[in-house]
């Protein structure tokens, strides 16, 4: 079984081009569905659907709520489908596999009094703390994936047209507008913050750590925290993700475009976008200059 799962960890890698953090929640998903048949004596192809929902009580009964088994059953479809496909099995109950009812959920938002909180607690005296700022400045004027932000390199940048390109899931590239305090920040942080931290490490990384290499999602993830803690807010509700949540909510708030601000997030389809109206749907008419709170001050 293992070997199958090889098989397909690679397909995603190579045809697919998933990035190695879908790769790896994938490879967690499944390997616990494979651990789940061994438990119960049964291979591959002596899958019936009793044995999917199963499963699904399975994880139920350890206390995962429906997104988390949604997700879960996503990727075994997907990689039964894969198998399927190539020969490995023989099954004909994927189409009527159906995933748990999800409730609808909203995303967290911050509101401008925290955002602005949480943007002036870092020290500017000190590099790391201008790094700091300029990085948050970035993630809530663009609304990118804390991925996409430690990943971005200098030569992404293109500061007299205000704009950042951006390698997102599946490698597709976008242009994002940066705002016109973001560029102040970025402008001087690459002038006179970065060059501080230079090393052999850096390999043209935009953001990096005090011995010169690039950042990690998880430093960035301890940063924010603590900045969120440092100036009173509140730390459950605090993530990367709110921030790009939050940018998405006050375009809209604002006026923005629907399908401008699918272009600017990356999302494949504007079915991901609209979740962000059920939080507000006055008057959508432009995008990022005219409307993002930090955009023009």
């Amino acid at each position: 079984m293992s070997e199958l799962l090889q098989e397909f960890l690679l397909y995603l890698a190579g045809s697919k081009n998933y990035s190695l953090n879908t790769i790896n929640a994938y490879a967690s998903d499944i390997a616990d569905f494979l651990r789940f048949l061994e438990s119960q004596g049964l291979h591959l192809n002596e899958i019936e659907l009793t044995t999917i929902k199963g499963y699904l009580a399975f994880l139920k009964e350890r206390g995962y709520n429906p997104y988390s088994m949604a997700r879960r059953l996503s990727s075994l479809k997907n990689f039964l489908y894969f198998l399927l496909e190539k020969g490995h099995i023989q099954i004909d109950f994927l189409s009527h596999l159906e995933g748990p009812k999800l409730p609808q959920r909203l995303p967290k938002v911050l509101s401008l009094e925290e955002v602005e909180r949480l943007l002036q607690a870092p020290d500017l005296s000190t590099p790391l703390g201008f790094r700091d700022r300029t990085m948050l400045e970035v993630l809530y004027g663009t609304g990118l994936r804390v991925s996409e932000l430690v990943r971005l390199k200098i030569e992404n940048l293109n500061l007299n047209l205000g704009l950042v390109r951006v390698f997102g899931k599946g490698e597709k590239e976008r242009l994002v507008p940066l705002g016109e305090i973001a560029l102040e920040y970025l402008t001087h942080y690459l002038q006179n913050i970065r060059p501080l931290f230079e090393g052999s490490k850096s390999r043209g990384f935009l953001f990096l750590n005090r011995r010169g290499g690039a950042l990690t999602r998880q430093r960035f993830w301890q940063i924010l925290k603590g900045y969120a803690c440092q100036v009173g807010l509140d730390v459950s509700k605090i993530s990367p993700h709110v921030l790009r949540h939050t940018f998405a909510t006050h375009l809209l708030e604002g006026g923005a475009d629907l399908r401008a601000l699918q272009l600017m997030l990356g999302h494949s389809s504007l079915l991901t976008t609209q979740i962000y109206t059920h939080l507000d749907l006055k008057n959508l008419k432009r995008a990022y200059e005219k409307y993002h709170p930090r955009a023009r001050e």
